[in-house]
């Protein structure tokens, strides 16, 4: 038995170090990601005068963003499986950082828009990140655990750096004298130093064996289902959007052609996505989990901020203004990152899979107290911190989860299917919620406020969406995610055949 625990200190020892270096490299990409995401947000008035348009056309920026990310996303993970994840990581920083300065210069609503969307290239970086952690960590036999933990501390550079990029804009916006070309060019110089970044300190992965092609077929189908479902539930939220009868349209067509995406990739002998390993208990579930945490995390922050600038004149609602407003976000993205961090040091210690539920049982707690503890503002932190708790730990976790279950050769479009499902779900519910919130507006007492019943409403679907997580993380075998190394030692000594 002492040769058992040898073996597996040996494991560890000689994984120590191993990706050190490598995620002090990807914190800083991750960094520069949340600028990115939280820089632009405050500068969007601005955006609006310096282009002539209105406030409802910014809706455009998230649709044309969302709509590209959602097609070029599994297409970049696979061609990083193929050719290896630091090459396209780099591509893809290169394509961010040139749309990011193409904003800078652009002066039109159409070029800002193309631009716009181009710059949504950064939502396959983490994919790939977790891909590169996970191959040098397998090198050491030490990879899953490692992948976990270091999943917890990109997150924690993703949300700071959002954190930092909106407190950031305006005070550079008012140190350059209101030049938003110059406050623009901050993010863009950012980027650039990250593609610096990732050319002089990535190492490249290991390629899987073997000839490998890609399914352009598979991934022209699932192009087109996401381009319908993505785009359906985009026009819901949009004012000048199609009307039902075309949004309909969209939804069955995508809902058709992931059908005939299902069909195709199962007679591909190395298919866009492997649907043969989409089904196996340790990976349906960490998928499904992804979307339902979109439910919450991406599609309940719209219907949060007008809860909280609701006036409480109306009986319910908080009544703060914008700086109050985004105190109240950055507590909640705060909350994220404590979970994140909880999320890296329990996996040590505990079951990864017990603190996925228990993350998960956080978030359908959080929002259920939210349906009785509402009025006042410390109850809504209270639940809000409690959610993100949870949410925090899962969104460190799926990636590393998906990487972990995906055979060799395919880490980085499981890792980026996560991505795509999250983003799926809160699409989605995002144009659900939307829905629920103007029903009924009118017989507020202010007519442009959404009726109490429909934040209860959304706040009824983000609780249940982080229960039914819960339940189905209890479907992934308890060893799932164990290093291999480990599980082995670990079979060797049940045998009998290490003493």
């Amino acid at each position: 038995m002492s040769r058992v625990s040898g073996a597996v200190a040996r494991v560890r020892s000689s994984a120590l170090g191993v990706t050190a270096g490598l995620i002090g490299w990807f914190v800083l990409v991750e960094l520069a990601s949340g600028i990115l995401q939280g820089f632009y947000v405050p500068l969007l008035p601005d955006i609006v005068v310096h282009l002539g348009i209105r406030d409802a056309d910014v809706n455009w920026f998230e649709a044309a963003q969302l709509l590209l990310s959602a097609l070029v996303l599994p297409v970049l993970a696979k061609l990083g499986d193929m050719f290896g994840h630091k090459r396209i990581l780099l591509a893809s920083a290169l394509a961010t950082a040139a749309a990011s300065w193409w904003l800078v210069f652009a002066d039109s609503f159409g070029t800002f828009l193309a631009a716009w969307a181009l710059q949504g290239f950064y939502v396959v970086w983490l994919p790939l990140e977790i891909a590169l952690v996970f191959d040098r960590g397998r090198r050491a036999a030490h990879g899953v655990s490692r992948t976990r933990r270091a999943a917890g501390l990109l997150v924690v550079g993703l949300q700071v750096g959002a954190i930092l990029g909106a407190l950031a804009a305006g005070r550079l916006f008012a140190a350059t004298g209101g030049d938003l070309r110059l406050s623009l060019a901050i993010p863009a110089i950012v980027v650039t130093l990250i593609c610096v970044v990732i050319w002089l300190g990535v190492p490249e992965s290991e390629r899987a064996d073997g000839e490998r092609r890609l399914d352009v077929g598979g991934f022209a189908i699932l192009a087109g289902a996401l381009l319908c479902v993505t785009g359906a539930l985009s026009f819901v939220r949009l004012p000048e959007g199609p009307g039902p009868l075309a949004i309909t349209a969209l939804l069955v067509a995508g809902v058709a052609l992931l059908a005939v995406f299902v069909w195709f990739e199962l007679r591909q002998s190395d298919p866009a996505v492997d649907i043969r390993v989409l089904r196996r208990p340790e990976m349906w579930p960490v998928q499904t989990t992804a979307f339902l945490v979109g439910i919450s995390l991406l599609g309940a922050q719209g219907p949060l901020a007008t809860y909280a600038g609701t006036d409480r004149a109306l009986g319910y609602g908080l009544g703060l203004d914008a700086t109050d407003r985004s105190n109240v976000i950055g507590v909640y993205l705060v909350s994220l990152i404590v979970g994140a961090v909880l999320f890296a040091v329990t996996s040590r210690r505990a079951s990864p899979r017990a603190v996925l539920i228990g993350a998960a049982v956080l978030v359908g707690a959080g929002y259920a107290l939210l349906l009785p503890l509402h009025v006042e503002l410390w109850q809504v932190l209270l639940c809000l911190g409690i959610a993100g708790l949870g949410s925090g730990a899962l969104v460190a976790a799926m990636p590393a989860a998906a990487a972990a279950a995906a055979p060799r050769g395919q880490t980085g479009v499981a890792s980026a299917l996560t991505n795509t499902t999250k983003t799926v779900g809160g699409t989605m519910s995002s144009a659900v919620f939307g829905v629920v919130l103007a029903a009924g507006a009118g017989s507020a007492v202010a007519a442009t406020a959404a009726p109490l019943a429909g934040y209860l409403t959304v706040w009824s679907i983000c609780a249940a969406g982080g229960f039914a997580a819960a339940v189905l993380l209890f479907f992934v075998p308890e060893v799932a995610f164990a290093d291999r190394a480990e599980a082995e030692v670990g079979a060797h000594a049940a045998r009998g055949d290490v003493s």
